[in-house]
């Protein structure tokens, strides 16, 4: 075999090889799977009501070890 046919064969292979593991289709942006939308958005406003809740405490105990409150 000549050197181009053997990297044209190499070329096809990397190509065939290199697909995503994580598109198996393309998703449609005309109908939204929102059952995911809600999870995703439930999930970062439930974890920023943590990040409140935990810095208003923080800041509590800080007032109270000082004497500022």
């Amino acid at each position: 075999m000549t050197l181009s046919r053997l990297l044209s064969r190499v070329g096809f292979v990397s190509r065939v090889g290199s697909r995503s593991a994580f598109t198996s289709s393309k998703t449609d942006t005309r109908n939204p799977n929102w059952v995911r939308v809600g999870l995703a958005f439930g999930s970062s406003a439930f974890l920023w009501a943590l990040l409140f809740k935990q810095h208003s405490t923080d800041v509590h105990e800080y007032k109270v070890r000082n004497g500022l409150q």
